[in-house]
């Protein structure tokens, strides 16, 4: 069997993480068997449609490599790809439907809805619409809701991560098919689109199990062959107890990246946040995914979102970028995240500064916190000098002597390198006899009065001797 799956989502706002795992499952799997992802627009609720939610859905897909076979901008052969344009198409399935006595106009004011639906509250009884069926429809015309007219019975269907599954009659009732508005609710949509698209596996959240009853009868009222189900457990927030949500600190996938996450880490961390391969492996490219990926490894139960795998997870990427492809196809996706102070530096200046940071680096937007001392002088901040763990039992008399001796050793360097610069870093200790943290902390602040650092020699070799002699001359004069 050609497999085909589709990621189908709404354009109702930003896309979160929930969103993109989502599509990741669908595409791997596609892509495992050669076959092919339809992205698909729901965009028939139109009083929540957000104007440009769908470039951002695009763009998202885009970033992550997830290439849709058919779909907007690609085209293809079971087209159209928003479910807006596709009404004709819902409205000549409705007519089978009540051709066969299994749809009904229903006029009913909302608020008489509502009182059956407080009348079950009051009873203490479910509160299900087939009860309050009305016994004479008029003819079915847009503008008008469309309901399904449920024939309750026992359902029993598989699912791929869920295993088998059953419900009872109890559970089937008349659901909306076509609104007031003339376009089709996602229950009936969703089904008629999977068939008319050739979707062999409907991939989505587990909130949708509940609602498989329905679904069933209507693949069953339609004549139409029921795909594989696969349905994926909840991302829960940080402590586990619900599902995540933008108030429990998830941002938003164009977030993540604006702040400096890589492609390549977030469908990596995605991709394994509810799956794994049955290893300890953690890092793994796309292709290494679309290899191992498989059903059988989704798990069951929710999986906790972790921010802090995530930063982890992308500085293991930054490092790989840059040791595998070069410090140069790193600096490439560096734009945008440089500080105010490298403006109008040279590309060869900030890559010499990359090549000696990167492996510090969570995200890319930490290159604006890390790297500034190298673009300017910093300010002088004697308070962090001297309370600093290392240094606060070297009174200020001793630190001033210490910058001295040190300035006069390193004056004395006719190479400026790194070798050169650790084997003189290394005399100093010697002569000083001071510890490698009281030394080497006093240098490293002077220069760059900054939390954290690349290596001194290192730094220094970056910085150059005129800058570097010049920030420890300043240091020892304010002491």
């Amino acid at each position: 069997m050609s497999i085909v799956t589709r990621f189908a989502p709404s354009p109702t706002g930003y896309i979160h993480i929930g969103n993109v795992r989502s599509a990741i499952y669908p595409y791997l799997l596609a892509k495992q068997s050669d076959g092919k992802m339809i992205l698909r627009i729901e965009d028939t609720d139109r009083a929540r449609y957000v104007e440009g939610a769908t470039e951002l859905i695009e763009d998202t897909l885009e970033w992550l490599g997830l290439n849709w076979d058919e779909g907007p901008i690609v085209g293809g052969t079971h087209g159209p790809y928003f479910q807006s344009e596709r009404k004709n198409i819902y409205h000549e399935w409705a007519r089978k439907l009540i051709a066969a006595g299994r749809a009904y106009a229903d006029p009913t004011p909302p608020e008489q809805i509502e009182a059956y639906r407080k009348q079950c509250n009051e009873q203490k009884v479910p509160f299900l619409y087939r009860n309050f069926r009305p016994t004479d429809t008029p003819e079915w015309q847009p503008g008008i809701p469309l309901r399904f007219k449920a024939e309750p019975k026992d359902y029993d269907w598989h699912d791929e991560v869920m295993g088998d599954m059953h419900s009872g009659p109890e559970v089937l009732d008349d659901i909306i098919l076509i609104k007031k508005d003339g376009y089709p609710t996602y229950n009936f949509a969703h089904i008629v689109d999977d068939s008319e698209m050739g979707v062999t596996h409907v991939m989505r959240g587990v909130e949708y199990l509940s609602s498989m009853p329905n679904y069933l009868a209507l693949y069953e009222a339609l004549g139409l062959e029921r795909p594989k189900f696969v349905s994926l457990p909840h991302i829960l927030a940080p402590q586990g107890n619900k599902k995540l949500g933008k108030r429990d600190g998830a941002k938003s996938v164009t977030e993540y990246r604006d702040d400096g996450v890589l492609a390549e880490a977030m469908l990596n961390y995605l991709a394994c946040l509810g799956w794994n391969d049955g290893t300890e492996q953690e890092i793994y490219t796309k292709d290494e995914l679309i290899k191992r990926f498989s059903l059988d490894r989704i798990q069951n139960s929710g999986a906790r979102y972790d921010e802090t795998k995530l930063l982890w997870m992308n500085g293991q990427w930054i490092r790989r970028i840059a040791d595998e492809q070069g410090i140069d196809a790193l600096y490439a996706r560096t734009e945008g995240f440089w500080p105010q102070s490298a403006d109008g530096a040279s590309d060869e200046r900030k890559m010499q500064v990359l090549s000696i940071i990167y492996d510090r680096l969570k995200t890319l937007s930490d290159l604006r916190t890390m790297t500034d001392y190298f673009f300017k002088d910093p300010e002088l901040d004697l308070d962090m000098l001297i309370h600093n763990k290392y240094l606060k039992k070297l009174s200020e008399s001793e630190l001033e002597s210490l910058l001295k001796a040190s300035i006069a050793k390193l004056s004395m360097l006719s190479t400026w390198d790194a070798d050169s610069l650790q084997s003189t870093l290394n005399d100093l200790l010697g002569e000083t006899g001071k510890k490698p943290a009281e030394l080497f902390s006093l240098i490293r602040l002077a220069l760059s009065y900054a939390p954290f650092s690349p290596a001194l020699n290192l730094t220094m070799e970056v910085l150059g001797k005129e800058v570097s002699l010049a920030r420890l001359n300043a240091t020892a004069r304010a002491i």
